[in-house]
């Protein structure tokens, strides 16, 4: 998990839930958006992750089977 996007969705969750309490509509929205922002960014993340472990098993396979030959 990105610290950037849990940062995001914490702050987002903050200020929703200060938007609530305060029926502040705007700072709630933000909050929202925030939560969305680290939610994408944390996706995003995670296909790196997984492009980068696909590479790896790919370039780890050819390998195999240079070494086979």
């Amino acid at each position: 998990m990105s610290n950037d996007g849990a940062t995001d969705r914490l702050k987002g969750k903050a200020k929703e839930a200060i938007g609530k309490v305060t029926g502040n509509d705007r700072l709630k929205s933000e909050g929202k958006a925030d939560q969305a922002k680290g939610t994408a960014k944390e996706g995003v993340e995670d296909l790196k992750d997984r492009a980068a472990g696909v590479k790896d098993s790919l370039t780890s396979e050819n390998r195999d089977d240079e070494r086979r030959d």
